[in-house]
């Protein structure tokens, strides 16, 4: 029995490139850089521009930034004045890695300096890491199955993926998918620090010799996925699709990755046998690409592995983060959608401030001058990346527009 094919026909972003998905990807290809004193905020955006202030009030900007780029992402598929199918079979499937963890400081620092009656009664609601989803089922009245997805940095891939199973196998016809995040605060970075993971002098220069640590952002992204003949019956125009998905764990270390690659090898070649592809397919590949040490040097050794060394070195590859910093559970939504836009631009941004080359990375990683992407087989196609801490490997084979 042949699957439901699945399909992305919106996508919405917040990241500190700005608010909208297309002006994500035109200021990476010119090269502009979202970070700002060493984070990469969403400075351009204030919640009540986009919300009302009941609804800012009672959410963290987490949810805000998620509740935004859902509007942006249900515009373009021609869902804003009315949902195209039963509200009981449009799932929310969204992702962070931590959840509201400004507003949890907030209440913390209310409790200890004045006491519990000052604890918001909305404090629950603000910080628990299925707030996103709620809001987002409440905002458009999405009746479906709703559940958050938490895997560190990989939470964002996971919800993708989890939103194509439910659609292949008939829970849904239709999900709002992607990732948020918003933890730009003292006890974040503090902890990132101490751990040594955070960049000492806030630049994201991933793969390069001189990389010293990820860069923290914020943002949010959303991507509407439908079952194809669904999608063209209602007349969509399809963005791209998702062609393949896997997921593997290391099952070595609570923060480092396996330095071997192996298991983020065994997701690519699951992800790709899945998709019905081979390596030798791929016309593009966004990098988890952190700026890491360790993440820069075992992602091209799990690319190697899944490759082989000679196509391998034939892929161009690079790392949204170059630009937007690291958005943790954001990141996974946030790069595929770079990721088909991309695709459909046919073209290949590059890995910003990759200046000095680290001789024992030895992949074609598009320093710093996008390139034109020539498919090779019809519509492009292109692996996204997503690594977390606790070793969760994720993998998405995605499909452009022919």
């Amino acid at each position: 029995m042949t699957r439901p094919r699945v399909v992305i026909t919106g996508v919405g972003t917040v990241s500190g490139l700005g608010l909208g998905a297309d002006l994500l990807l035109r200021r990476w290809v010119a090269g502009e850089v979202g970070i700002t004193d060493g984070e990469g905020a969403a400075l351009d955006y204030v919640a009540t521009d986009h919300l009302s202030k009941k609804e800012a009030r009672r959410t963290d900007r987490f949810a805000q930034m998620a509740m935004t780029a859902s509007d942006e992402a249900l515009a373009q598929a021609g869902w804003s004045e009315e949902l195209p199918y039963d509200p009981e079979r449009i799932s929310v499937i969204y992702a962070t890695g931590i959840g509201g963890l400004e507003s949890v400081e907030q209440q913390h620092d209310l409790l200890r300096d004045n006491g519990e009656n000052a604890v918001s009664p909305l404090s629950v609601p603000l910080f628990m890491p299925n707030a996103a989803v709620a809001a987002l089922s409440m905002r458009h009245n999405l009746r479906g199955q709703s559940y958050a997805v938490a895997s560190a940095c990989a939470a964002g891939s996971h919800s993708i993926g989890a939103a194509t199973r439910a659609i292949q196998v008939g829970d849904a016809d239709a999900v709002v998918a992607g990732g948020a995040e918003a933890t730009l605060t003292w006890l974040a970075r503090a902890s990132f620090g101490k751990m040594g993971a955070l960049s000492p002098t806030g630049i994201s220069r991933p793969f390069d010799l001189r990389r010293d640590g990820f860069v923290m952002g914020e943002g949010a992204g959303v991507l509407i996925l439908e079952e194809r003949e669904r999608a063209i019956a209602r007349g969509a125009t399809i963005l791209g699709e998702i062609r393949g998905y896997a997921s593997t764990s290391d099952a070595y270390h609570l923060t480092a990755p396996d330095p071997s690659g192996q298991t983020a090898a065994d997701a690519i070649r699951l992800a790709l046998k899945d998709a019905k592809l081979t390596a030798a397919d791929v016309d593009y590949i966004n990098a988890h690409g952190t700026s890491t040490g360790l993440n820069d040097a075992s992602e091209t050794a799990a690319i190697k592995l899944a490759f082989g060394d000679e196509l391998a070195k034939q892929v161009p590859i690079s790392s949204t983060k170059s630009t937007t910093g690291h958005t943790l559970g954001a990141a996974g939504a946030i790069e595929a959608i770079a990721t088909v836009l991309a695709m459909n631009a046919r073209i290949v941004p590059p890995t910003l401030g990759l200046d000095v080359p680290d001789p024992e990375l030895d992949l074609d990683y598009v320093p710093n001058v996008p390139r034109p992407l020539q498919p090779r087989n019809g519509a492009p196609i292109a692996l996204s990346n997503s690594f977390g801490f606790g070793g969760h490997n994720v993998v998405l084979a995605l499909e452009g527009a022919a």
